[in-house]
C-alpha cells in the first residue's frame, strides 16, 4: 500500500482525502530537516509540502522508493527539481489555488492605505478621534498600473474595473488584443507607466531583471502622490528607495506583504507614515489553504493510485528513448526562447517557429513546446514546462505558428525563432553541430556563430574601425573577462550596420555598459542570461 507523509501543517480538507483514499497510508510529521529528513523521505512513496520543510539534493540523496513530491502552492523553490528528476521523481504543484486570495489581498491592501485605515484605528485605540488627520482619497476614476498580467495580475484588473478604477499594463507576454477584452492599455515599459500611475501593483516573478523594478532612479519618474502594493515577491521595490520616496513626500504611501528578507519583524518602513504592511498573507485564507490542500492530495492520491500525472514541473511527457535522441534539438529551442524572452519589446502578438532542414522532421511540436517555455521562464511566477507552455502562451492571446522545411540552407538542420510584437519583430536562428555544440547563426538581419551559453551581450554598432577594441578596453578597465566572440554584418560589404555578440565569464556592471554606449558608433546593448553549457532544465532530464 503506498505510503504518504506530509511534511508541513496541512489544511483539514488535505487529509480529509487522505482519510477516505483507503488504498493510501499517510503519517504528518513536521519539521524535520537534516538526517531526520532524509531517514523519513526513505519510507515513503510521496510527499506533500507548503513551503516550511525544503527537500533538497541531500535530503534525496539515496532514496529509491519516493515516487512524488507535490507543493500545495505555486512555488516549488523548496524542493530540489534537478535532484529529484534524476532519481525518477515527479514533482507537481497547485498553481491556481491562492490567485484569487492574492487578488483580493491586493486590493485590501490598496483600499487600506488609501483610506488611511490602519492608522486611524490605532489613533481611535489610543483614545483620539481625529477625523480630520486621516482624509483618504478613492479609488473611482483613479489610475492603477499593473506590472504582470498572469493570473492573479488579471484577477486585479478584474476587480479594479469594478470599482471603476482606469487601468495601466505592463506585460511583454500579453497581446494587445488580450489586453483590450481585460479594458487595459498597455504601455511599452514600466518607467514610462509610472508618470501616470495613482496606484502601482507588481505581480511578477522575482529574477535579474524585475528586481528593484522600483529603485532610485524611478523615483523621479513616479508621479506624486502614488500608492505602491506589492504581493508578489520581495524584492520587486527596493525598500532602501521606498523610504527615500516616503521621505521627500513623492510617494504617498507604501502597502507591502512580502519582504526581500523573510520572515521580517524589524525595518526602518515600520512605523513610517503612509506605510501598511501584513506577513505574507496573499495566500492566507481559508479557502486558497483549503485549495491547494485538497488539490495538492488529489494530485497525490491519483498519481500513487492511477499514475495520472496534472501540473508537473520536472516531468517531461517524452519516452526516454526519443527524449534522448531529441534532448540537444531541444536544448536550442529552449535557449532560443529564452533568448527572445529577454529581447526589448512591445507587447508579444506571434510566435512563429520554422524547421528547415533534418530537423523538419523531428517531433516539431515538443520543440515549439520547449520554445514557448523559454519564451516564458523568466515572465511567470509559476512553474513552466514543455506541458503547460503552449497553453500558457495561447491564454495570453499570443498566437503560436509552426513551419516545417525539408530542403537544406546553410546547415543540416536550423531552428528559426520569430516573435511580432506591437512594436517590431525579433528574428533569431540557432543550429546544433554535433549532439551539444549550440550556436546562434542568426540574429535580426546579422548572420553569425555566438555560443548558446552563458551571459552574453549583444551589442549592434556602425561597421567602423576600433568598434571592438572599445569594448574590450572597457570591459578590460572593469574586469570583465570576454570567453568568445562573435561579429556579424546586416550585408556582405563593409561599412554599414554590424552586430558583436560576447560571451562573457561575468557580469557586466552597469557603469561598462554605459561606457560602451557613450560610443556614437555604438546604438544598443543586451545582456542575455543563459544557463551554462550542457544545463538542462529539469524536465529535460531523463
Amino acid at each position: 500500500m503506498p505510503r504518504v507523509i506530509v511534511l508541513d501543517p496541512l489544511a483539514r480538507e488535505g487529509l480529509d482525502l487522505f482519510d477516505a483514499a483507503p488504498q493510501i497510508e499517510y503519517e504528518v510529521r513536521t519539521g524535520l530537516k537534516g538526517d531526520d529528513l532524509r531517514a523519513a523521505l526513505a519510507e515513503f512513496d510521496g510527499a506533500i509540502v507548503r513551503s516550511g520543510v525544503k527537500i533538497t539534493a541531500e535530503a534525496l540523496e539515496g532514496n529509491h522508493r519516493l515516487k512524488a513530491i507535490v507543493r500545495a502552492g505555486v512555488g516549488t523553490d523548496n524542493i530540489d527539481k534537478v535532484a529529484a528528476t534524476r532519481l525518477g521523481i515527479v514533482v507537481m504543484n497547485t498553481p491556481a489555488g491562492n490567485t484569487l486570495s492574492t487578488a483580493e489581498h491586493t486590493l485590501a491592501l490598496m483600499l487600506a492605505l488609501s483610506r488611511n485605515v490602519a492608522p486611524a484605528f490605532q489613533s481611535l485605540q489610543g483614545g483620539r478621534w481625529d477625523r480630520g488627520k486621516y482624509m483618504g482619497t478613492q479609488l473611482a476614476d483613479k489610475t492603477l498600473g499593473i506590472v504582470g498580467l498572469g493570473r492573479i495580475g488579471q484577477a486585479v484588473a478584474a476587480r479594479a474595473r469594478a470599482m471603476e478604477m482606469k487601468l495601466l499594463g505592463f506585460d511583454p507576454f500579453v497581446s494587445s488584443e488580450r489586453a483590450k477584452e481585460l479594458g487595459i492599455q498597455m504601455i511599452p515599459s514600466v518607467d514610462e507607466m509610472l508618470p501616470h500611475v495613482d496606484f502601482l501593483t507588481v505581480h511578477t516573478p522575482l529574477t535579474a531583471e524585475t528586481r528593484n523594478l522600483i529603485d532610485r532612479p524611478q523615483l523621479q519618474l513616479l508621479k506624486p502622490g502614488v500608492r505602491l502594493i506589492n504581493c508578489a515577491r520581495g524584492g520587486l521595490y527596493n525598500e532602501e528607495a521606498l523610504i527615500e520616496g516616503l521621505q521627500s513626500g513623492k510617494i504617498a504611501g507604501v502597502a507591502l506583504d512580502v519582504f526581500a528578507e523573510e520572515p521580517c519583524t524589524t525595518s526602518p518602513l515600520f512605523g513610517m507614515p503612509g506605510v501598511l504592511a501584513t506577513p505574507h498573507l496573499g495566500a492566507s485564507t481559508e479557502e486558497a489553504q483549503s485549495q491547494v490542500a485538497a488539490e495538492g492530495a488529489t494530485l497525490l492520491i491519483d498519481y500513487l493510485t492511477t499514475g495520472a500525472v496534472r501540473h508537473a514541473v520536472n516531468m517531461s511527457p517524452i519516452d526516454p528513448q526519443t527524449l534522448a535522441g531529441l534532448r540537444g534539438q531541444l536544448d536550442l529551442a529552449h535557449r532560443l526562447g529564452l533568448l527572445h524572452g529577454q529581447m526589448d519589446r512591445g507587447s508579444a502578438k506571434c510566435c512563429r517557429l520554422t524547421y528547415r532542414g533534418d530537423v523538419a522532421g523531428k517531433d516539431t511540436k515538443l520543440l515549439t513546446a520547449a520554445f514557448a517555455a523559454g519564451l516564458l521562464k523568466k515572465a511567470l511566477a509559476e512553474e513552466v514546462n514543455i506541458v503547460n507552455s503552449e497553453l500558457l502562451l495561447r491564454e495570453r492571446g499570443i498566437e503560436l505558428v509552426e513551419e516545417s522545411r525539408s530542403d537544406m540552407g546553410d546547415f543540416s538542420s536550423v531552428i528559426v525563432a520569430e516573435v511580432e510584437t506591437d512594436v517590431k519583430s525579433y528574428n533569431a536562428a540557432g543550429t546544433l553541430f554535433g549532439n551539444k555544440l549550440l550556436r546562434l547563426v542568426t540574429l535580426g538581419n546579422y548572420r553569425l556563430e555566438a555560443y548558446l551559453d552563458g551571459i552574453l551581450m549583444a551589442f549592434t554598432h556602425n561597421d567602423v574601425p576600433g568598434i571592438i577594441g572599445w569594448v574590450g578596453t572597457i570591459f578590460g578597465k572593469h574586469h570583465v573577462n570576454i570567453g568568445q566572440m562573435s561579429v556579424g554584418r546586416s550585408s556582405s560589404t563593409p561599412g554599414g550596420e554590424a552586430i558583436g555578440v560576447l560571451n562573457l565569464d561575468n557580469e557586466p556592471p552597469q557603469a561598462a555598459i554605459d561606457e560602451v554606449l557613450a560610443n556614437p558608433d555604438i546604438q544598443s546593448v543586451t545582456i542575455i542570461r543563459l544557463p551554462p553549457a550542457g544545463e538542462l532544465p529539469s524536465w529535460m532530464v531523463g
